[in-house]
Protein backbone atom coordinates (compact mmCIF):
# COMPACT_ATOMS: atom_id res chain seq x y z
CA UNK A 1 0.00 0.00 0.00
CA UNK A 2 1.06 3.93 -0.69
CA UNK A 3 -0.38 6.96 -0.01
CA UNK A 4 -1.33 9.57 -2.42
CA UNK A 5 -0.51 13.30 -1.74
CA UNK A 6 -2.97 13.77 0.75
CA UNK A 7 -2.71 10.73 3.08
CA UNK A 8 -5.54 8.17 0.97
CA UNK A 9 -4.11 4.32 0.74
CA UNK A 10 -4.01 3.03 -2.73
CA UNK A 11 -2.60 0.10 -4.11
CA UNK A 12 0.40 1.10 -6.84
CA UNK A 13 -0.19 -2.42 -8.51
CA UNK A 14 -4.09 -1.60 -9.34
CA UNK A 15 -3.32 2.10 -10.18
CA UNK A 16 -1.00 0.73 -12.90
CA UNK A 17 -2.73 -1.81 -14.48
CA UNK A 18 -5.59 0.49 -14.09
CA UNK A 19 -3.95 3.30 -16.00
CA UNK A 20 -3.09 0.60 -18.68
CA UNK A 21 -7.01 0.10 -18.65
CA UNK A 22 -8.17 3.05 -18.47
CA UNK A 23 -6.15 4.47 -21.58
CA UNK A 24 -5.78 7.75 -20.61
CA UNK A 25 -8.82 8.67 -18.40
CA UNK A 26 -9.36 8.86 -14.63
CA UNK A 27 -8.99 5.73 -12.40
CA UNK A 28 -10.74 6.68 -9.66
CA UNK A 29 -13.94 4.99 -9.98
CA UNK A 30 -12.11 1.28 -11.23
CA UNK A 31 -9.64 1.83 -8.27
CA UNK A 32 -12.59 2.17 -5.75
CA UNK A 33 -14.50 -0.90 -7.72
CA UNK A 34 -11.12 -3.02 -6.83
CA UNK A 35 -10.76 -1.80 -3.23
CA UNK A 36 -14.05 -2.73 -2.61
CA UNK A 37 -13.66 -6.06 -4.15
CA UNK A 38 -10.62 -6.61 -2.23
CA UNK A 39 -12.14 -5.44 0.87
CA UNK A 40 -14.95 -8.09 0.35
CA UNK A 41 -12.71 -10.60 -0.29
CA UNK A 42 -10.75 -10.00 2.64
CA UNK A 43 -13.96 -9.87 5.04
CA UNK A 44 -14.89 -13.45 2.95
CA UNK A 45 -11.36 -15.00 3.99
CA UNK A 46 -11.47 -13.85 7.55
CA UNK A 47 -15.34 -15.45 7.66
CA UNK A 48 -14.06 -18.49 6.38
CA UNK A 49 -10.88 -18.94 9.13
CA UNK A 50 -14.41 -18.22 11.74
CA UNK A 51 -15.83 -20.34 10.28
CA UNK A 52 -14.00 -23.31 11.87
CA UNK A 53 -13.41 -25.44 8.77
CA UNK A 54 -16.88 -25.93 8.65
CA UNK A 55 -17.18 -24.88 4.79
CA UNK A 56 -20.57 -22.46 5.34
CA UNK A 57 -20.14 -20.07 2.58
CA UNK A 58 -21.21 -16.75 3.00
CA UNK A 59 -24.88 -17.60 1.47
CA UNK A 60 -25.23 -20.33 3.81
CA UNK A 61 -23.94 -18.38 6.73
CA UNK A 62 -26.27 -15.31 6.09
CA UNK A 63 -28.91 -17.92 5.62
CA UNK A 64 -28.46 -19.68 8.85
CA UNK A 65 -28.23 -16.14 10.85
CA UNK A 66 -31.76 -15.21 9.23
CA UNK A 67 -32.90 -18.30 10.58
CA UNK A 68 -31.60 -18.07 13.87
CA UNK A 69 -33.79 -14.84 14.44
CA UNK A 70 -36.73 -16.52 12.33
CA UNK A 71 -39.94 -18.11 14.87
CA UNK A 72 -39.71 -21.38 15.60
CA UNK A 73 -42.04 -21.45 12.36
CA UNK A 74 -39.00 -20.64 10.54
CA UNK A 75 -39.14 -19.01 6.81
CA UNK A 76 -40.04 -20.30 3.46
CA UNK A 77 -37.85 -20.20 0.73
CA UNK A 78 -39.14 -17.15 -0.69
CA UNK A 79 -39.27 -15.38 2.05
CA UNK A 80 -35.37 -16.02 2.72
CA UNK A 81 -34.50 -15.50 -0.78
CA UNK A 82 -36.11 -11.98 -0.57
CA UNK A 83 -34.43 -11.27 2.61
CA UNK A 84 -31.08 -12.51 0.98
CA UNK A 85 -31.77 -10.89 -2.33
CA UNK A 86 -30.92 -13.90 -4.10
CA UNK A 87 -32.79 -16.52 -6.49
CA UNK A 88 -34.95 -19.11 -4.53
CA UNK A 89 -32.92 -21.78 -6.40
CA UNK A 90 -29.85 -20.28 -4.64
CA UNK A 91 -31.61 -20.31 -1.48
CA UNK A 92 -32.59 -24.19 -1.86
CA UNK A 93 -29.73 -25.13 -3.02
CA UNK A 94 -27.66 -23.13 0.65
CA UNK A 95 -30.42 -24.51 2.49
CA UNK A 96 -29.85 -27.88 1.21
CA UNK A 97 -26.23 -27.68 2.61
CA UNK A 98 -27.27 -26.37 5.96
CA UNK A 99 -29.84 -29.66 6.52
CA UNK A 100 -26.76 -31.99 5.25
CA UNK A 101 -24.95 -30.61 8.12
CA UNK A 102 -27.89 -30.91 10.48
CA UNK A 103 -27.72 -27.14 10.80
CA UNK A 104 -31.33 -26.53 9.14
CA UNK A 105 -34.22 -28.83 8.67
CA UNK A 106 -37.60 -28.20 6.49
CA UNK A 107 -40.57 -28.46 8.19
CA UNK A 108 -43.93 -27.90 6.92
CA UNK A 109 -45.83 -24.88 6.71
CA UNK A 110 -48.44 -25.22 9.72
CA UNK A 111 -50.48 -22.59 7.45
CA UNK A 112 -50.49 -24.45 3.88
CA UNK A 113 -49.59 -27.83 4.02
CA UNK A 114 -48.20 -27.78 0.30
CA UNK A 115 -45.28 -25.11 1.60
CA UNK A 116 -42.25 -26.07 3.43
CA UNK A 117 -40.20 -24.03 6.07
CA UNK A 118 -36.56 -24.10 6.85
CA UNK A 119 -35.71 -23.77 10.20
CA UNK A 120 -32.80 -23.72 12.13
CA UNK A 121 -32.05 -26.70 14.86
CA UNK A 122 -30.33 -26.84 17.59
CA UNK A 123 -27.02 -28.01 16.59
CA UNK A 124 -27.22 -24.85 14.06
CA UNK A 125 -28.27 -22.56 17.34
CA UNK A 126 -24.95 -23.66 19.01
CA UNK A 127 -22.80 -23.61 15.58
CA UNK A 128 -23.88 -19.64 15.55
CA UNK A 129 -23.32 -19.16 19.30
CA UNK A 130 -19.65 -20.71 18.85
CA UNK A 131 -19.57 -18.67 16.02
CA UNK A 132 -20.11 -15.48 17.10
CA UNK A 133 -17.56 -14.56 19.92
CA UNK A 134 -14.78 -15.12 17.40
CA UNK A 135 -16.10 -13.24 14.84
CA UNK A 136 -16.73 -10.34 16.92
CA UNK A 137 -12.93 -10.32 18.02
CA UNK A 138 -11.86 -10.71 14.48
CA UNK A 139 -13.84 -7.69 12.95
CA UNK A 140 -13.24 -5.48 16.48
CA UNK A 141 -9.55 -6.48 14.70
CA UNK A 142 -9.78 -5.19 11.59
CA UNK A 143 -11.60 -2.30 12.12
CA UNK A 144 -9.29 -1.05 14.64
CA UNK A 145 -8.88 2.59 14.61
CA UNK A 146 -12.13 2.93 13.00
CA UNK A 147 -14.80 5.51 14.66
CA UNK A 148 -18.09 5.13 15.07
CA UNK A 149 -18.96 7.91 12.28
CA UNK A 150 -16.33 6.54 10.20
CA UNK A 151 -18.12 3.46 10.13
CA UNK A 152 -21.59 4.60 9.85
CA UNK A 153 -20.06 6.02 6.69
CA UNK A 154 -18.46 3.28 5.54
CA UNK A 155 -22.03 1.57 5.58
CA UNK A 156 -23.67 4.00 4.07
CA UNK A 157 -21.23 4.14 1.07
CA UNK A 158 -21.77 0.14 0.38
CA UNK A 159 -25.00 0.10 1.13
CA UNK A 160 -25.49 3.07 -1.85
CA UNK A 161 -23.35 1.05 -3.75
CA UNK A 162 -26.36 -1.81 -3.42
CA UNK A 163 -29.08 0.56 -4.01
CA UNK A 164 -27.17 2.01 -7.22
CA UNK A 165 -26.66 -1.47 -8.82
CA UNK A 166 -30.23 -2.54 -8.37
CA UNK A 167 -31.29 0.25 -9.82
CA UNK A 168 -29.38 -0.17 -13.04
CA UNK A 169 -30.22 -3.97 -12.28
CA UNK A 170 -33.99 -2.78 -12.38
CA UNK A 171 -33.57 -0.53 -15.40
CA UNK A 172 -31.79 -3.11 -17.81
CA UNK A 173 -34.55 -5.82 -17.08
CA UNK A 174 -37.09 -3.34 -17.82
CA UNK A 175 -35.95 -3.19 -20.99
CA UNK A 176 -34.93 -6.65 -22.00
CA UNK A 177 -38.27 -7.70 -23.50
CA UNK A 178 -38.21 -9.67 -27.04
CA UNK A 179 -35.92 -8.38 -29.36
CA UNK A 180 -38.30 -6.20 -31.80
CA UNK A 181 -35.78 -7.15 -34.95
CA UNK A 182 -36.70 -10.58 -34.70
CA UNK A 183 -39.68 -12.61 -35.64
CA UNK A 184 -41.31 -15.52 -33.83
Amino acid sequence: MSRDSDGSLYDPGVRASMRAFAAGDTTLTLEAAAAVRSAAQALDRLRSLGAGGRGLSAGALDLLARLGTASEDGLSIGELARAAGVSSRNVTGLVDTLERDDLVERVQDPRDRRSVRARITPAGQDWLEAFREPTQRALSAVFQGFGEAELARLRHLCLRLIDNQRRIEQHLNAGAGPDPRRTP
